[in-house]
């Protein structure tokens, strides 16, 4: 028996002697081409991922908090397909020595609550530093403890207030006035 694929979508066959065993295979082939078509659509690339703004160890927790505080369901479907599952301990393994703020000093005007954030907000945070690069969209990137990159979200739409909260919630280790380790 051959199989061959109809106009309708349907599975078609032409008779031979082992009609049963190719009958139960076309299922099997929709299945197994269905299955390869959502896994390849549940993750994306590194590429993808740092053109939609998700780089470095994004965990799914984060986008869960992303959820609660952007209400962009796009956007939270991407973090989605970017992120990296949580172990149990995951969380706590975690740990930053720091984080830069990067934005583009001319594109600031398009950003009001990150400009609030960095005049108002920014001396509770001593471990965040500004970082103004040309062209650059408002980031956190997120500094492991040799102070590099380790993780980068991007914050165009997001609120001083989940700017704050974000950085409250993520683990940075203990810190002296300065903004340093003891």
């Amino acid at each position: 028996m051959s199989m061959e694929g109809g106009a309708d979508g349907r599975c078609h066959f032409n008779r031979t002697r082992n009609d049963s065993i190719s009958v139960a295979l076309c299922p099997l082939i929709v299945l197994l081409l269905a299955g390869a078509a959502i896994s390849a659509d549940e993750r994306l690339g590194a590429k993808e991922c740092e053109d939609l703004g998700f780089t470095g160890l994004a965990l799914c927790s984060d986008c869960n908090t992303l959820a609660e505080y952007v209400k962009d369901e796009e956007l939270v479907s991407d973090c989605r397909k970017c992120c990296s599952e949580d172990s149990d301990d995951s969380i706590s393994k975690v740990t930053f020595s720091g984080a830069i703020l990067e934005v583009c000093m001319r594109k600031l005007v398009f950003y009001p609550e990150v400009v609030s954030f960095i005049e108002e907000e920014k001396d509770k945070f001593p471990y965040v530093k500004i970082q103004y690069a040309y062209a650059s969209p408002p980031k956190l990137i997120m500094l492991d403890s040799d102070n590099n990159p380790k993780e980068t979200i991007r914050i165009d739409n997001w609120k001083r207030e989940h700017i704050q909260q974000f950085l409250r919630e993520k683990n940075f280790g203990v810190f002296n006035a300065h903004g340093r380790k003891p």
